[in-house]
Order: structure tokens, then C-alpha cells, then sequence
């Protein structure tokens, strides 16, 4: 089964090198193939370079697609990290 959801970027930098490399170290956690999608282009949530050329800025969207295992609490913890503007001070 595959589960998605829509979030929205809300840190100032947006999916920026060091947000991308929180995202796929947290991605590496669980048994769950994740992918985000924006516009026209997706990329793997282990890949910090994939990431970035996602070019996501403040205010913009991401679709979250998750598969495997561990879905749900790998959807739940991105959904938390986007949430919580990749733990930055702002």
C-alpha cells in the first residue's frame, strides 16, 4: 500500500543542504521507499542532491509518497521535520 500526503515548506531556507541531509537521515530509519514529489520532478528521500534540485522554497508544496513497512511512522516523522522547519532557528 502506498499513503501521501501534501506538506507545505515552511522554513525560511526551504529544502536547503542541510534540511535535505536531516530529511535523509531520518528517510534511512525506516523500511519505506519515500519519495517527494514537486511539480514535475520527484526525488528520492535519500538522496541529499536529488533533494535540492527539488529547489522547494518557503510557501511552496511537496507530495510525500510512502511505501513499505514502516509508512505510517515514516510519514508521521517527515511530516513533524517539514512541521517543525527542520529544527531551525529562524
Amino acid at each position: 500500500m502506498t499513503i501521501e500526503k501534501t506538506l507545505t515548506i515552511v522554513n525560511k531556507l526551504g529544502l536547503h543542504a542541510r534540511a535535505a541531509t536531516q530529511l535523509v537521515q531520518l528517510a534511512n530509519q525506516f523500511d519505506a521507499k519515500i519519495i517527494l514529489v514537486k511539480g514535475d520532478k520527484q526525488a528520492d528521500a535519500n538522496s541529499v542532491l536529488g533533494l535540492m534540485m527539488l529547489e522547494s522554497h518557503q510557501g511552496e508544496q511537496v507530495k510525500v509518497v510512502v511505501e513499505g513497512k514502516d509508512e505510517e511512522q515514516a510519514l508521521k516523522a517527515i511530516e513533524t521535520l517539514i512541521e517543525g522547519r527542520f529544527n531551525e532557528d529562524e
